[in-house]
This record gives structure tokens, sequence and C-alpha cells, in this order.
């Protein structure tokens, strides 16, 4: 099955209101991939309980998750679609890899030493082994493309590693993964601070534009943003909130940095937040519709959970099994 086709694999953890970060940087992007792989679209729910969630609000983000790939272009038919914790060869083979994986390999990895600083109080054993299991996710599909932000990078680069590793002793297991990243939009940062990464779990609900924002509170959100003393609209070192809304601007009506600066010079800086808002909320309002359209009916969120489970498994258990195998398991049918 997809002997021919190449895979491509991406999760998105349920643990917050999805940005337009995610939206720009990631899912965006998503749908063009079917056309030349095979993919595997997951809600890696079990990655998002490495910092303590609310039970009521993991289930409901984790149905919200699913109906916004949906709703974002991500056609189940062309497309495998399921929650990660339905596909319990995820676990497994994390295990597995567990065992391949260096101490301080773990240790070096920014995302690790980010979070523990967020939550010093809840410093666990899946916040370490987190990359882990992303690598898992990866490599039991075979998978030949990961497209990712440029924070994710380093993980990705760390299951190249492990694959590699493993291979060296058991060869032929794992195909090798190439991260693939946005050439603009990968990165987008904080309206409040943009020296920052935009993030769905900063405190300060202004510096988020989240993908299920009304109109009005996205434009007033990019009303507020933080640019500098400098009235021209131009990219520029040092002119890091005018870069990231020149940036979103840019993937939101694809035009390029030059063509902005031609298109908003003389104008100020608050005809321009307009601008870059009213594009924003003009994109965001068919995937909102769809959204909801997707939410009202959870019984299609549940049969496209359970199909896109099916579909995973069948797939995951072959890479499992052959790991197992190298690695001396007795097996029983």
């Amino acid at each position: 099955m997809f002997q021919n086709t190449p895979v491509s694999f991406s999760g998105v953890q349920p643990s917050g209101n999805l940005t337009i970060g995610n939206y720009l940087g990631a899912i965006k992007n998503f749908a063009s991939f079917s056309e030349q792989y095979k993919c595997f679209y997951c809600v890696v729910d079990e990655h998002a309980i490495t910092v303590r969630q609310v039970p009521a609000d993991l289930r409901r983000r984790t149905y919200e998750t699913l109906a916004l790939y949906m709703a974002c272009g991500l056609d189940p038919e062309k497309n495998t679609l399921y929650v990660q914790s339905h596909v319990k060869e995820h676990a497994e083979l994390a295990w597995l890899l567990n065992c391949f994986t260096g101490f301080g390999e773990l240790s070096r990895m920014t995302q690790f030493k980010d979070k523990s600083q967020k939550h010093a109080d809840n410093i666990n054993a899946g916040l370490f082994t987190y990359p882990v299991l992303m690598a898992a996710d990866i490599l039991l599909y075979q998978t030949d493309v990961v497209p990712v932000g440029i924070d994710q990078k380093q993980h990705v680069e760390l299951c190249r590693d492990i694959a590699n590793r493993f291979n060296a002793i058991y060869p032929d297991t794992f195909t090798i993964p190439e991260p693939i990243m946005a050439k603009s939009g990968a990165k987008i940062m904080s309206l409040a601070d943009p020296t920052k990464k935009m993030s769905k779990s900063d405190e300060n609900t202004n510096a988020v534009v989240y993908i299920l924002d009304d109109r009005d509170t996205i434009i007033r959100k990019f009303k507020r943003a933080v640019t500098d003393s400098d009235t021209c609209i131009r990219y520029a070192e040092g002119k890091d909130g005018i870069n990231n809304l020149m940036t979103i601007y840019s993937v939101f009506t694809g035009k390029t940095i030059e063509d902005i600066e031609r298109e908003f010079e003389g104008r100020g800086y608050g005809d321009f937040k307009m601008a870059v808002g009213e594009v924003c909320a003009d994109a965001l309002a068919p995937v909102q519709e769809k959204f909801k359209c997707f939410m009202s009916d959870k019984a299609q969120l549940e049969a496209q959970m359970k199909k896109g489970a099916e579909e995973a498994a069948y797939v995951a258990r072959r890479t499992l099994s052959k790991v197992q195998k190298k690695l001396g398991f007795v097996q029983i049918r």
C-alpha cells in the first residue's frame, strides 16, 4: 500500500486555541501536499499532556482540531486524518526508540529547556522524551517529508539521527525523513513582542490572533500590534513589528515584500495595520464557517476519527511489527 507514493506526516496539538501562526506556518499549506504525497495528519493529543490539561477542554479541542483540519481544506478522502491516541503503535514505537536515544541528545532540545522554565512545577519525563514520541509519529509511516515550523526542525533532525542509528544496527528499517518549511510565514511572531514567536499559550491574548477570532477582534488586535517609532512601511533590520506584519500580509495575499512596500509607500502604520487585519479576517471567514458546520455534527467527526485511525493503524502495525522482529521480540498470532 502506497509503495510508489511518497509519504508526508504532520501533527498539531489540541492543547489550546490554534493561532494564525499554526495556520500560516503549517495547516494552510497541508492541502497542497495531498496531490503529491500520501498524507497523514494527526491530532497529537498524547503530546498535549506533557503540560497539565483540563480533561473536558482536551476532549473538546481534539474535536475542534480535527474540524479545523477539514475546514482548512484537508479532504478526508485524500488525506488520513486521525487522533494519535487512537493508534496505539505511536506509544509502543516511542518506547522502543527511547532505547536508541541518548540522554544528552534530549538534554539539548531547545523546547525542553523553554518549557521547563515555563512549567517549572511540572518538569516530567514525558516533557523530556517528547521528541522521541514525535520521532515515532514520523517513522511509523515511513515518512519521506515532514512539513514543520522552524521551532520543530530540531526535533526532525533528532528523528533522523535516531532512524539512522537504528538502521545502522538493523538495516532498511526506517525511511529517513526530510523537514520541509514554508518559504514564508514559517514563523509568525507575537503582536505584543515581535521578538518572540506567536504562541497559543501566551497569557496576553492581544499578542495572539486565533483562527476562530471574530472579525472585530482580529482587526482590533492588529490595530494594537507593536511597531516602532519610524513611519515608513519597509522590511528592515530592527523593525521586528513591521517585518512581522509584512510577513503576515504577504502570506495572506501572495504579494512579495517589494510589492507591499510599493503598495503602502507614503501611507502610515495605521492604514497598514487595518489592511493586515482585514486580509486576515477575510481569509479566515470561510474557514470559520466550515468549522462551525463540522462542529455541529459530532457523529460525523467521530466517524472520521474511526476511519482515520483504521487507515493509520494499518500502516503503523506493519512498521511496528518490522521493528519488533528485528529486535528479537517473539511474535504470536
